[in-house]
């Protein structure tokens, strides 16, 4: 298997064929391909930019001839992403590393973000002190800084270039095993939790490991909800226990920890089994009280930490919430369950805690109803009675046989 290395052999040729023959010096096979359009490259690539470009569905003459850089990047991209998938899936592929400015870094992270977790990604660029949330997406991409623009060798940029290479070589040559683990053999179980769901979720997984499964744990941020749902379309999921639905919330009322629309679709969707809950739907997460939106001067706020604030769900909030969530769980394909903590939804949505609204649960609690069979308890969603029966439904909606 070789190391996929991705760049523009237009423009950054040099560097490129710096780090090919550090990988090459470390022992390690390299296919170098390239994602350049407008000059020649510096050398020829093992896929070239025709390759690249006949996968995303045109030719490199047709794309050179527009001269419309962006949409060459773009589908520099998608070419790049399928050519990735393709030679990982034929068993050709042990890692990817590329290297580049904005464009570079967009092309680089989407052949990245074809590829499952696990695989080694390296992306070198000059974007990885900024924002990088849409270039590493969902996947578990090292973005590395470049320091200086990628132009050029000099003492810096062959410091950082060479440290990359050793890295993917050191990626590749040490594979971390426990020894005598069976994890491999276990099947995997996905949860959501966020602080205020904590005691819940940690009393569920013991459950959970005690009869024989792995549990992934997602902070419900957002990413993580994303991250989630990701890895139940690749199939690596049996069940997911999902307590911590709070997301929903956020992508009603513009909150910072949205994880899109189609949050709360892919265990339905794949049929895989999953336990439903409502957990932190009483929430809104914001940054810093000064980023609050103005329209919402007048709601009650709760400052969780100095980068965190809480708005608190009204009634007509939760009631929209439980719809959505009720519809979305009654068009599962698979086992599905929905349980409902009369007690309140979070660590401070309780008698005397700050979010502390029975009329908002109770307009969340009767929206659900209306939409799906529920399971109802009088606890509160940290009491140990309620994350126990909601592992145990689970446990329980795993051993059914799959539908016919």
């Amino acid at each position: 298997m070789s190391v996929l290395l991705v760049g523009t052999l237009d423009t950054k040729g040099v560097e490129v064929g710096y780090v090919r023959d550090r990988l090459r010096t470390a022992g390690l096979p390299v296919l170098v391909l390239d994602a350049g359009v407008l000059g020649p490259p510096a050398f020829a690539a093992d896929i070239p930019r025709e390759q690249v470009f006949a996968a995303a569905g045109t030719t490199a003459e047709a794309v050179r001839a527009a001269g419309d850089r962006g949409r060459a990047v773009t589908l520099a991209a998608e070419g790049a992403a399928k050519l990735a998938a393709e030679l990982h899936r034929d068993g050709q592929l042990s890692g990817v590393l590329s290297l580049g400015g904005s464009a570079g870094t967009a092309i680089g992270t989407a052949a990245m973000r074809a590829l499952p977790v696990g695989v080694p990604k390296l992306m070198v660029s000059t974007m990885a002190s900024g924002p990088v949330r849409d270039y590493v997406g969902t996947r578990d991409i090292m973005m590395l800084h470049s320091v200086v623009d990628i132009s050029g060798l000099n003492r810096i940029s062959r410091a950082v270039l060479g440290n990359v290479a050793a890295a993917m070589a050191g990626m590749l040559s040490s594979k971390f095993q426990v020894p005598g683990s069976k994890l491999e053999d276990k099947p995997v179980v996905a949860a959501t939790m966020f602080g205020v769901t904590t005691p819940c979720v940690e009393a569920a997984r013991a459950v959970l490991e005690a009869a024989g499964y792995e549990v992934l744990v997602f902070h419900a941020t957002g990413t993580g909800g994303r991250t989630m749902e990701g890895l139940v379309r690749d199939g690596l999921i049996a069940g997911v226990l999902d307590i911590t639905t709070t997301e929903l919330a956020d992508e009603l009322a513009g909150g910072v920890l949205s994880a899109g629309p189609d949050r709360l679709t892919a265990a339905g969707e794949m049929g895989v089994p999953q336990v439903i809950s409502v957990g932190a739907l009483d929430m809104v997460n914001f940054g810093p009280p000064e980023t609050t939106p103005d329209r919402y001067k007048d709601r009650l706020f709760y400052r969780h930490n100095p980068s965190v604030t809480l708005m608190r769900t009204t009634p007509e909030e939760m009631a929209a919430l439980g719809a959505e969530l009720a519809r979305k769980a009654a068009a599962a394909r698979g086992p599905t369950a929905v349980l409902l903590p009369l007690r309140g939804v979070s660590a401070i949505d309780a008698a005397g805690k700050p979010f502390w609204n029975p009329e908002a649960d109770a307009a969340l609690f009767g929206a659900i109803r209306q939409g799906i069979e529920v399971i109802e308890l009088d606890s509160h969603i940290n009491d140990r009675a309620f994350a126990e029966a909601a592992a145990r439904k689970l446990l329980e909606l795993m051993r059914r046989p799959p539908a016919a």
